[in-house]
């Protein structure tokens, strides 16, 4: 049972129960949005880095692609943190951070890589988040149209 707030000054509280059916079926949609941004990423990641390609050479793609790869690793351990949060641990941690850090260092010290094309890559896990967050608010707005 969840206890929320109301909106109308009147009611101090509103009671709402939930089942473990909606609980179950949360954790699913949950499972489902993580898988749906990582493909999103290594596909917008590969995208990206073949026109990165095409445009300015095989240097600065491979810059990117393995910005996007680690990018990606970065949002899988994140997710991971996120769903021990409640559970084993009730805080995020910063050991992700190390993922960054190393390479940027890589992308400095190699002479195979750049760093901006590896630092775009590593945030193409942001373009799956815009892309979802598009999708939804398309989704309220057309639901919105169709009711109004």
């Amino acid at each position: 049972m969840k206890i929320i707030p109301a909106k109308n000054s009147t009611v101090a509280q509103t009671v709402v129960k939930t089942s473990s059916t909606s609980v179950v079926d949360g954790m699913e949609e949950y499972n489902r949005l993580k898988l749906r941004l990582l493909v999103i990423t290594l596909i917008s990641g590969l995208v990206i880095s073949l026109a990165v390609w095409f445009w300015y050479g095989w240097k600065i793609a491979l810059s990117y692609a393995v910005g996007a790869l680690v990018g990606s690793v970065y949002f899988r351990m994140l997710a991971k943190s996120v769903d021990r949060l409640g559970g084993e641990s009730n805080r995020l941690g910063f050991s992700r951070l190390g993922l960054f850090v190393l390479l940027m260092a890589i992308a400095a010290k190699s002479d195979q890589l750049e760093i901006l094309p590896a630092f775009l890559g590593f945030m193409t896990y942001k373009v799956a988040v815009l892309v979802i967050l598009a999708q939804d608010l398309s989704q309220d707005l057309s639901q919105d149209l169709s009711k109004g």
